[in-house]
């Protein structure tokens, strides 16, 4: 529905840093960097709810003038001029909302792109901070709460203005009615406030069930397989809906709350509406105003409950996006650990080295290694050779360092596109399996080809129903344990990185199969640096290098290790060109 005028895009890379001070400060933030949408739809707010204000007072000054006789000439004049009213608030109201969901849109998918950018800094230092619910829900749940409010802004506003003209021209017309109205509704909306406190309370409490719940779900579909092999899927389902139940309670508790609210809305102003009317009716018997003014003064009073109802919405809709947005704020200023250095060094062209003095693990240019290690210390082995830690700059532990260069003075950007960790962590993507494998790249088909090949995934893909055009379904839940292994090592194959850090990538794969990996993998890496934590025999087969650490290896212990001899297999046979 968006045209260009409302486009709610900002450039990824002209994107500012968002103020993660605070649930206030984060909506601040997101208003001063496209302020337009909103305040082109303040503007339209009011221009749409004056009319609907004028209306009454303009029938009750025909009804007035037909009273004193004014002729047919009166009567069309203030009837054209509603008529003119209700063409000003139709085109007003079309502007609304087009404008209203420019700025629901431009919050959306800013806060989206925040988030998005947020967790791809953080990496693989998300897990250990966050859970995958919190995340989850922060895309899905906050970010829709935190556009609604965007959306209500321009309606509230129309509202307050058109609020504060009834009450001018009621004043004006008789002071004892304008003040009731003065008086009135900003009472009817202040008592509203002190239901907002325990709808925000509540609103958090449901929040942070949904996200136990959401990681709970996603734990027990990543290890469905794991729980039926150990018959523990009546145990889980039995505690999720445990959570679920939680879940369901925590909604209904603040939907309550929002009941009353709701209720609050109609039943206040309603109070409002009787008393003027009332009041009105008195006026009139005397003769203090006319019939034409107590017809506009009912209109007008009537109307008054629409500023207040929306007045009601915005307060419920603000409260409900202060909570989103400081659960936002909370996953955006989770610590990715690293800095990006102010003055980075560049990589040497070309195979590049990978030297640990702490660990003692070194990785020469262009060549193979395989270290054999404890399989629960294989994941921080990885993290640190792939991962900046910030430190080596002040007499701490040695920093790892990549063809030289310390990996915290690299820029991240220049080492995501030159050093790939694959694991047995990693994930397939929904998607056709050309999209997953290629990362939208611009990949030859004779690269994918080859790619396949080299993680004997031909096969795979072979026995799809649309080859390479097969969907995927989230994490390859279709697939075998094995068939997702070999893919995701093509798809590290086919990034092609300087430096390639593989970890136990054949576990799930037979011994035939993975000797036909083994050797293809070490032909088509030649050349190129690469590391594979892995014990197997076949593997230690084809390094250039092995590395054995011991359980009980400290820090800078030397670590036993020993070049291929010369007995290596040939790695240059069966490499498709």
């Amino acid at each position: 529905m968006t045209n260009r005028l409302f486009d709610a895009s900002v450039a990824p890379a002209t994107l500012p840093e968002a103020d993660a001070r605070g649930p206030w400060a984060y909506l601040w933030w997101l208003m001063r960097i496209r302020p337009w949408p909103l305040v082109l739809s303040a503007v339209l707010g009011a221009v749409w709810m004056v009319p609907l204000a004028l209306v009454p007072l303009v029938i009750g000054k025909a009804i007035d003038q037909a009273g004193r006789g004014g002729g047919d000439a009166g009567i069309w004049l203030w009837s054209l001029l509603a008529l003119a009213l209700g063409i000003v608030q139709a085109a007003a109201g079309a502007g609304l909302i087009q404008a209203a969901v420019g700025a629901e849109a431009h919050a959306l998918s800013v806060s989206h792109r925040v988030l998005m950018r947020h967790v791809v800094r953080l990496g693989a230092g998300l897990r250990g901070q966050a859970r995958s619910g919190d995340v989850a829900a922060s895309a899905a749940a906050d970010v829709e709460s935190i556009g609604n409010a965007f959306e209500v802004v321009g309606r509230t506003i129309g509202a307050v203005v058109a609020a504060v003209l009834v009450a001018v021209a009621l004043t004006a017309t008789s002071p004892v009615l304008g003040l009731a109205v003065l008086i009135g509704v900003p009472a009817a909306v202040l008592a509203i406030g002190p239901l907002l406190r325990p709808l925000q309370e509540r609103d958090e409490e449901q929040r942070e069930q949904m996200g136990i719940a959401t990681s709970q779900a996603g734990d027990i579909v990543a290890g469905l397989r794991v729980l039926r092999g150990i018959g523990g899927e009546a145990a889980f389902a039995e505690r999720f809906r445990r959570t679920s139940q939680e879940v369901r309670h925590a909604g209904e508790s603040a939907g309550r709350m929002e009941a009353w609210l709701q209720a609050a809305g109609v039943f206040l102003p309603g109070l409002v509406t009787v008393g003027i009317v009332w009041l009105g009716a008195r006026l009139a018997l005397r003769g203090t105003i006319t019939v034409g003014e107590l017809v506009a003064f009912y209109g007008a009073s009537a109307f008054l409950t629409l500023p207040v109802s929306t007045a009601t919405e915005a307060a419920e809709t603000l409260s409900l996006a202060k909570v989103a947005a400081g659960r936002l704020c909370g996953l955006l200023r989770l610590d990715p650990g690293t800095a990006d250095p102010g003055h980075p060094e560049p990589l040497p062209p070309g195979p590049l080295s990978l030297v640990d003095a702490h660990t003692g693990i070194t990785a020469e240019a262009g060549r193979l290694t395989v270290v054999v290690t404890p399989a629960d210390g294989t994941g921080d082995l990885a993290d640190r050779l792939t991962r900046p830690t910030g430190t080596g700059t002040g007499g701490g532990t040695p920093t790892v360092r990549l063809g030289g260069v310390p990996l915290d003075r690299v820029d991240p950007v220049e080492l995501r596109s030159r050093v790939l960790r694959s694991g047995p962590a990693d994930s397939l993507f929904s998607g056709t399996v050309r999209e997953e494998l290629t990362a939208s790249a611009d990949r030859s088909a004779q690269e994918l080809r080859r790619a396949l090949f080299t993680a004997d995934a031909a096969d795979v893909v072979e026995a799809l129903r649309a080859g390479l055009d097969t969907r995927l379904e989230e994490g390859g839940r279709a697939l075998s344990g094995g068939q997702r292994q070999r893919l995701v090592l093509a798809r590290a194959l086919l990034a092609a990185p300087d430096v390639l850090v593989l970890e136990d990538p054949t576990s799930s794969i037979d011994a035939h199969t993975e000797a036909r990996v083994v050797h293809r993998v070490a032909a088509a890496r030649a050349g190129r640096t690469t590391i594979v934590f892995s014990d197997s025999p076949l593997w230690r087969g084809v390094a250039d290098r092995e590395i054995r650490r011991l359980p009980d290896a400290g820090p800078g212990s030397p670590d036993r290790s020993a070049d291929a001899g010369s007995g290596s297999p040939d790695r240059s046979a069966g490499v498709p060109s």
